[in-house]
């Protein structure tokens, strides 16, 4: 399958096909990897990494997986460009694509990331905005089709939480590309935006996907073969907006009964990391001061370090999917 060239600002960029493929390169990368007899098919080639958000697991998956198959990358955060500074995105793409053959951008808004694919001559990847994380999408159904041995069209998961957020609406979007029976459990003024519902929708209508919105865990998780969640507020959000989201999702918390609920005693728990699941930083130390909440906030220390939580198989596949995108997309396949 030929995705020379290719952006991946969003999920959609793929069709169903063309996802699937991804996964099973990643599958194929990351045995290749494991046994030693893995083949730099990027030698010679230049990424540029824009960080406009932190991140762990993307910037390591980027440049590890860049390292692995023999091409260079060169990091840039908010302090050390003139990205959106002195020069304008337009004018950042059109320059680092005459240096880069491909970039990659995490940070705020999607229409940054778009501008900068309108106007690069390489293609751009989406390591994260503030509406959708296609990265990590990928990596999400790679970990559930290895720890279930079944295609996504036969995997149901729930989604619990804020949904309304970037995981919210990529785990809907790509269930519902990939024609899995996707539940999300949310009050419904946290639920996603009534646009991403209609895209949703209206690929569930090709894809047979099964889609459940419901403001109820007792609906969404009975059946369920892996059980998501991600964090309730982002660092920087005042106190009342911590105390209104705990409010709101208290009930919501993943927990032992939580995953009693799906009936399956084999279910798995997956997060995108990092999660507040105990004290041991110091945002969880403040999170636990601000919210009263001391066994964990989305999650429990219980269910985060319980056998079935896969979370670490999870982040170990953003390495293997980011490789795939990058091998793809620019290398000599």
């Amino acid at each position: 399958m030929n995705l020379q060239n290719r952006d991946f600002l969003k999920e959609l960029d793929f069709t169903q096909d063309e996802f699937l493929y991804l996964i099973d390169l990643s599958i194929e990368l990351k045995a290749a990897k494991r046994e030693r007899r893995e083949i730099a098919r990027m030698v010679g080639r230049n990424i540029a990494l824009i960080f406009e958000k932190t991140s762990t697991r993307t910037r390591c998956a980027f440049e590890v997986a860049a390292f692995d198959q023999g091409a260079h990358t060169t990091y840039l955060d908010g302090s050390s460009s003139q990205v959106g500074h002195k020069e304008s995105i337009a004018d950042t793409a059109r320059v680092l694509s005459r240096y880069y053959d491909a970039i990659q951008y995490r940070g705020k808004t999607q229409a940054i990331v778009e501008e900068l694919a309108a106007y690069s001559d390489v293609p751009v990847y989406n390591g994260l905005t503030d509406e959708w994380h296609p990265t990590q999408m990928l990596a999400d159904f790679q970990t559930m089709v290895e720890h279930s041995g079944r295609r996504p069209n036969d995997i149901s998961f729930a989604y619990v939480g804020d949904t309304r957020s970037n995981m919210g609406n990529s785990l809907l979007v790509s269930g519902a590309l990939l024609g899995a029976d996707v539940r999300f459990a949310a009050p419904r003024e946290l639920w996603p935006a009534e646009d991403v519902q209609k895209i949703a929708a209206d690929l569930a209508l090709k894809s047979g996907a099964k889609i459940t919105l419901t403001e109820s865990m007792e609906e969404a998780l009975p059946g369920a073969d892996f059980v998501h969640t991600d964090v309730w507020v982002s660092m920087g959000e005042s106190v009342e907006v911590w105390n209104e989201r705990v409010s709101l999702l208290s009930d919501y918390q993943v927990n032992a009964e939580a995953m009693a609920l799906t009936g399956k005693p084999e279910s798995k728990f997956m997060h995108c990391l990092p999660g507040f699941h105990n004290e041991q930083t110091t945002v969880g130390r403040e999170i636990a001061d601000k919210t009263g909440m001391h066994d964990g906030l989305e999650v429990t220390h219980e269910v985060f370090e319980s056998p079935n939580s896969v979370v670490f198989d999870q982040a170990e596949n953003r390495l293997h999917t980011i490789k795939a995108i990058m091998v793809a997309t620019i290398g000599d396949l």
